[in-house]
């Protein structure tokens, strides 16, 4: 059969081992992913950070639009600078934005305004989403395609052995400003990624049963 103009044969992915024991491999180590805030200092190099990445980068996206950026700050002036706008946020949120029920949900897990972790981990990602192409040219699916890509950011982070943050201060236009990024770049997520910490500590929780988030039909 003669392929449709611009395409080219799948080279499928095959895994080491048989389909079902290689999904349940991969949920066990699934799993084990945790929001951490207590980071280690110890380094992380560059190519890992950029393999992590260009993982993400193969995500699917509207019309292969690919409308994302990931920016990785190591420098630790500027990521001092990102702590301080973003605790400024987060005190305006925690006393005034922040609804009782909201601050009720949040207790168990000991959070609060310092984020000492921006300043600890080694590395900050912060994911961008792009409103329209660098050349001007429309995007489809924008939040669908750009949270894909993040989900397997930190798939990607995790199966490397690093720790990672879902930190979502609310506004978050300062992070345009302190990173010099174009009008068109909207920030979308930011990552503190690095190893835990020796004494790193977590809070108990548990996932939802099967029962509860899967129908079959």
């Amino acid at each position: 059969m003669a392929l449709p103009p611009k395409h080219e044969p799948l080279k499928p992915f095959v895994p080491e081992l048989p389909t079902e024991q290689a999904a349940c491999s991969f949920r066990d180590v699934m799993r084990q992913r945790r929001s951490v805030r207590l980071f280690s200092d110890r380094p992380v190099s560059r190519e890992t950070i950029e393999a992590c990445v260009m993982a993400a980068g193969s995500a699917p996206s509207g019309a292969n639009k690919q409308p994302w950026r990931f920016v990785c700050v190591s420098d630790p002036v500027l990521k001092h600078k990102v702590r301080l706008a973003a605790e400024e946020e987060e005190r305006e949120f925690y006393e005034r934005r922040a609804t009782p029920e909201w601050l009720a949900d949040l207790a168990p897990f000991g959070t609060d305004p310092d984020k000492e972790f921006l300043d600890i981990a080694p590395w900050l990602i912060v994911v961008f989403k792009l409103a329209k192409a660098d050349d001007g040219s429309q995007v489809y699916y924008l939040n669908e395609s750009v949270g894909i890509a993040t989900g397997m950011l930190i798939t990607a982070l995790h199966c490397a052995g690093l720790a990672t943050l879902t930190h979502t201060p609310s506004p978050m236009k300062f992070l345009t400003e302190v990173l010099g990024r174009p009008d068109h770049e909207r920030p979308f997520l930011l990552l503190p990624v690095g190893y835990p910490a020796d004494n790193c500590v977590v809070p108990k929780i548990s996932k939802k049963p099967a029962r509860d988030i899967l129908v079959w039909r």
